[in-house]
């Protein structure tokens, strides 16, 4: 997800895309502990993700 994309989206879109992210990575952790995850720098792209939109939350000023 690019930085534009997250600028675009409401903040409670934001906190929203937030927990579904934080979700499919729990859920990639499993996976790849499991030895069922093909390409392990999906988790890092999803870790990414994550710091962006927190970053762009705590810009506008929403970061509870």
């Amino acid at each position: 997800m690019k930085i534009k994309e997250i600028r675009e989206l409401s903040i409670d879109e934001m906190r929203q895309k937030s927990k579904d992210l934080k979700e499919e990575l729990f859920k990639l952790r499993i996976r790849y502990t499991s030895g069922q995850l093909e390409t392990p720098s999906v988790i890092g792209s999803t870790r990414k993700d994550i710091a962006r939109l927190k970053t762009v939350l705590r810009e506008k000023g929403e970061d509870r």
